[in-house]
């Protein structure tokens, strides 16, 4: 990708958002000069494709932020100002090669020395793509008006596996992809690899993300095809060199439908086989691939309950099949009972609490955030504190399937920063989620798109996923500043302002669509609008009525003791806030508890005036991010703000429609008067019943 692509001329220059958080765009020019002093010349291996790679990163970010191209020496240099390396590539970095052993193979370290009678700045790593990793890490605090003074970086990543896992069918459809058709051309691919994967793989590269997941989780067998393996590693080919290992999700019945079997079952000898060729082909030709993801006995997907086997027999099958390999099974524990259950809740626990202890080393269980399905809000899942002997990762969504699609600005930095500091109390106060976890999948919000994420902000969550998976520690907020500094501008004022709008986002969000721990309130199947009302067809947890709950007398889910005693499936210490009334925090009230409509809140307000109020208070919220947005207006390239701006008059408008249908609706169930100041929906509930959009992106199919 040509330099002149990201050095944008300006602060106020018309962009499209190919660039992301990569722009290096120029500095203001007394920053610029200064940095050009310290920064003025490199020193750097250029042996392997990872060493290019950082090079090459390095240099199109010093000439697009400071206006020149920097010196590059590939050997030794009398004048270096950067010194890129390892211990093996760089004889200026070996004498650190002891120090750096805690760093592991991924971490790096960035400090300023004195070598030579020289100021040096170095990019130090015991591997390659460590030093890659440094290179944006330095590149980050450029772009953000960084002091290099006595800079003493040391990071290495928290999760060992830090995953994207694409829902890209082969036709190029993407299952809840609000960004266009899949990025992957599998038309085109072998022959034709295009630039943008590799541009793909530095975005990623530059948050430390490590792998992907090519292929939808409702999977065809054909995934697993030798055509397809072909393709497949053409784009392994283009991301190795920026640490990305390529990952497929599994059809558990492929023996039956590649392999002509008459059986799947996973203790039968032929299809233990099977699974152990096609590894020994896949990596024949992908040989760092990483493993299978595995979505089985979910939603229709066939798994080992077909034949009376556990999700642990399943796993392990694969597991044993990748093992001498060195891949890892991600088997999903999303799952769905045959029977509805009486709390949907509960299921995944139910299935896979017993089988701790039962799975390979090499299998991960991968555990959504939440026990229902990527709400606004959910509590953290239950089986974060329940399997201390299986390797768990979290699944979160990137991609906004019940947060307004690509349209509603909702900063997700928040959300996963909410569940990864949840304390699970598994091992006593402060065991969060984040530290029970091996790795962190996100569900992609990647497509075609100009933007690639479907809008300008959504490209603010697979930022903030990529870092909050390097360390779960880091502020929602900083992570916030960090992205609106490198993506639209460093000047402190707009980024205030920009991350203002973006940490009331995610609770306007809820405000106007499941305040105070409602859930599954929307549509049916496209999930697309409220749909409070939505009963009937296949199956009662696939309702919007089955989790409300909302008759004459109140409202919520009762999962207490009293009800179905999801609350049991946490630790005691837990499961006692959760379970009382009186100590549930406010926000989750209606996930846990049946309230009568005339409960007395914080507030001091009863229930049906505070959830009136608090849809109310979503859209005003809404309004208030448009005032800040309209008030950068010549501040922000006129081309990206007139988009964001029209996106947030769409979030206006639907954020006012969740609001009046879902207070239209819960009005005629509870037959309660409208809070004084309250206005009045426009239409009747019918009105709102009769909507339809056949047409709305991303359904499943």
């Amino acid at each position: 990708m040509a330099v002149a692509l990201f050095a944008c001329a300006g602060s106020v220059h018309a962009e499209d958002g190919y660039a992301l958080w990569l722009r290096y765009a120029p500095l203001e020019s007394a920053l610029a000069a200064d940095y050009r002093t310290r920064l003025g010349g490199i020193m750097a291996p250029d042996q392997t494709p990872t060493q290019r790679a950082a090079r090459e990163e390095l240099v199109r970010g010093l000439t697009g932020l400071l206006g020149r191209a920097p010196r590059t020496q590939i050997g030794s240099s009398a004048d270096p100002s950067v010194v890129l390396g390892t211990p093996d590539s760089s004889a200026v970095i070996a004498p650190l090669r002891k120090e750096m052993e805690s760093l592991g193979d991924e971490g790096y370290l960035l400090r300023r020395a004195h070598i030579g009678g020289r100021d040096v700045l170095l990019v130090a790593a015991r591997q390659d793509i460590g030093v890659l990793y440094g290179v944006f890490h330095l590149l980050r605090l450029l772009q953000t008006g960084a002091s290099l003074d006595a800079l003493e970086v040391r990071e290495s990543p928290r999760l060992r596996l830090r995953v994207l896992d694409h829902w890209d069918n082969l036709d190029g459809y993407v299952e809840r992809g609000y960004a266009g058709r899949s990025l992957w051309d599998w038309q085109t691919l072998p022959e034709w690899r295009d630039p943008r994967y590799t541009d793909y793989a530095r975005a990623n590269a530059s948050l430390g993300i490590n792998g992907t997941v090519l292929n939808n989780v409702n999977a065809s067998a054909q995934s697993l095809a030798s055509a397809y393996l072909i393709k497949a590693a053409a784009l392994a080919d283009m991301f190795r060199p920026y640490g990305i290992r390529v990952y497929l999700s599994a059809r558990f019945s492929a023996p039956v439908e590649l392999g002509g079997l008459k059986t799947a079952d996973p203790l039968d000898p032929d299809v233990q086989r099977w699974w152990r060729d096609k590894a020994d082909e896949i990596y024949a030709h992908i040989p760092d691939f990483g493993g299978f993801l595995v979505k089985a006995n979910s939603e229709g997907q066939p798994g080992p309950q077909d034949y009376g086997r556990s999700h642990a027999d399943g796993a392990n099958l694969l597991a044993d099949a990748l093992a001498p390999h060195g891949g890892v099974v991600m088997w999903r524990a999303f799952v769905y009972a045959h029977e509805v259950p009486e709390d949907r809740a509960t299921q995944a626990y139910t299935e896979f609490a017993g089988l701790d202890g039962d799975f390979r080393p090499n299998v991960i269980v991968q555990v959504k955030n939440g026990p229902i399905d990527f709400q606004p809000r959910e509590p953290f899942h239950p089986l974060f504190g329940a399997m201390p002997r299986t390797p768990l990762m979290m699944e979160v969504q990137i991609t906004k399937e019940y947060l307004g699609f690509a349209t509603h600005l909702v900063y997700l930095g928040p959300l996963y920063a909410e569940v990864l500091q949840s304390d699970t109390s598994a091992r006593g106060a402060g065991a969060t989620v984040a530290q029970r976890l091996t790795g962190i999948a996100g569900v992609a919000n990647i497509g075609n798109d100009r933007t690639w994420s479907g809008s300008h902000f959504d490209q603010a969550n697979w930022y903030a996923f990529g870092r909050l998976a390097w360390n779960p520690d880091q502020s929602a907020r900083d992570i916030a500043a960090d992205w609106a500094a490198m993506t639209f501008a460093p000047d402190p004022a707009v980024v205030a302002s920009i991350v203002d709008m973006m940490m009331v986002s995610r609770e306007a969000a809820v405000n106007y669509m499941t305040p105070l721990g409602l859930h599954h309130l929307m549509a049916r199947g496209h999930h697309y609008g409220p749909g409070p009302w939505v009963d009937g067809g296949p199956r009662a947890d696939w309702t919007a009525v089955y989790y409300h709950r909302a008759d004459r007398d109140g409202i919520g889910f009762d999962r207490t003791a009293r009800g179905s005693n999801a609350v049991a499936q946490y630790a005691p210490e837990v499961a006692a806030v959760y379970g009382d009334l009186a100590r549930v925090p406010e926000p989750l009230l209606l996930w846990f508890h049946h309230v009568p409509w005339d409960h007395r809140m914080a507030s001091g307000r009863p229930l049906w005036d505070e959830l009136v109020g608090r849809y109310s208070l979503g859209v005003r919220q809404v309004e208030g991010m448009q005032a800040t947005w309209a008030g950068l207006q010549g501040r922000v390239d006129a081309q990206r703000h007139a988009q964001v701006a029209a996106f947030l008059g769409i979030q206006r408008r639907e954020a006012q429609w969740w609001r009046d249908a879902s207070v239209a609706y819960f009005q005629s169930i509870s037959g309660r008067p409208l809070p004084a100041g309250e206005t009045a929906p426009p239409h009747p509930l019918a009105w709102y019943q009769r909507l339809q959009f056949p047409s709305a992106p991303g359904d499943g199919r």
